[in-house]
């Protein structure tokens, strides 16, 4: 549920605001066009290595050989990020992953790629299938750490998603990206995500830059126990990158708030059944329900009940009943299934002519 179009705007090419606990997107500015991602398409490949650490397939303890082909694209001289690594060195799948994640290596990313699919060809199409797996509908990855190739692609959409799930799917691992700065081989670096440790809730995730991408950030901010997901790319310098990701982050949590309206599985009404051994059944919603809201549309909020009755038996508990409809002043109305959640067998013969007698003589349903 998006608000106006003129309540905000921001001068990224490219913009996505997103609750990360509803879905809801609160800001969205061409999040659906296709993009060069620069760096931040490192986070699909660090996702790649969190999948194998979690399953127990790969473990942070292991090495990996640092290959010729992966010096040689890493290496400071060709003019992106590095993390200083040498032909032939192994390496820690620990360290690698934090030369990705805070000095945004290339060369740590051709060294992951290699080992766990081969080549780097091989690992952008594992990437590619793992995208689409998991939801990102546009993105295409020719490469492992966002190095400009005409047909590696994302969108703000596909970042924001993606980055709800590291988040969801990795919690034991997500600490990586709130990390400030790290050294090896004797070269410390610092994270370019300028909105850590600034008092903002910022604990991740990734910058990305090249000419032709702009500067971007997909970052994730947590207060008092809320968190938004923002994506903002085609910026164009890093005081900008570090000015209007505060700027909507802070519009997010200020205008918006999560609202909880039902648990799973809680009762909203009751229906009369008719000829069946009980009288009448609960209504109830099958998921938990919480909306973002503009904080000032929450009292024009407004519920309504449909449904027929009474309901001949018999009624299968999991039967959809009836629906829930929410409206609101200035959106469109959201309308939720409630299923029964119980069920109720028919009467046999003389139940039913006795049940038709009491509904005859009291005006009684069931």
């Amino acid at each position: 549920m998006a608000p106006r179009a003129e309540a905000m705007d921001t001068i990224a090419r490219e913009a996505i605001l997103m609750d990360a606990q509803t879905g809801a997107v609160l800001f969205n500015k061409d999040a659906d066009n296709l993009m060069p991602p620069a760096s931040m398409s490192k986070l699909m490949t660090v996702y790649m290595v969190f999948e194998r650490l979690k399953e127990g397939s790969l473990s942070l303890d292991d090495e990996f050989v640092v290959s010729e082909n992966a010096w040689r694209k890493g290496n400071w001289a060709s003019g992106g990020s590095t993390m200083f690594l040498e032909p032939g060195q192994r390496v820690r799948v620990e360290d690698l992953l934090q030369g990705i994640i805070v000095q945004s290596g290339n060369d740590a990313c051709v060294v992951v790629a290699e080992a766990m699919a081969g080549s780097e060809d091989a690992f952008a199409e594992l990437m590619t299938e793992k995208a689409k797996e998991i939801g990102l509908k546009n993105s295409t990855f020719r490469n492992a750490s966002g190095w400009p190739h005409p047909e590696h692609r994302m969108t703000a959409h596909d970042l924001a998603i993606l980055a709800k799930r590291t988040i969801n799917d990795f919690p034991e691992f997500y600490h990586y990206y709130s990390e400030r700065k790290f050294t090896y081989n004797d070269h410390t670096q610092y994270n370019r995500n300028a909105l850590l440790g600034k008092g903002l809730g910022v604990d991740g995730l990734k910058t990305g830059h090249t000419e032709n991408a702009g500067y971007g950030l997909t970052a994730s901010a947590e207060r008092r126990d809320r968190r938004l997901i923002l994506v903002v790319n085609g910026l164009p310098d890093k005081k900008a990158r570090r000015i209007e990701p505060q700027r909507l982050l802070e519009w997010g949590f200020r205008e918006f708030k999560n609202y909880p309206l039902f648990k799973a599985g809680e009762e909203i009404d009751k229906i009369g059944i008719w000829l069946g051994d009980k009288a009448e059944v609960p209504l109830i919603v099958t998921d938990e329900m919480v909306l973002t809201l503009p904080r000032k549309e929450r009292a024009g909020m407004k519920a309504t009940v449909e449904y027929s009755t009474p309901v001949p038996a018999p009624v299968k508990a999991g039967d959809r009943m009836g629906t829930l409809t929410l409206t609101f002043p200035e959106r469109d109305a959201i309308e939720v299934p409630l299923i029964a959640g119980d069920g109720a067998e028919r009467l046999g013969l003389f139940g039913r002519v006795m049940s038709a007698v009491r509904s005859i003589i009291l005006g009684v349903s069931g």
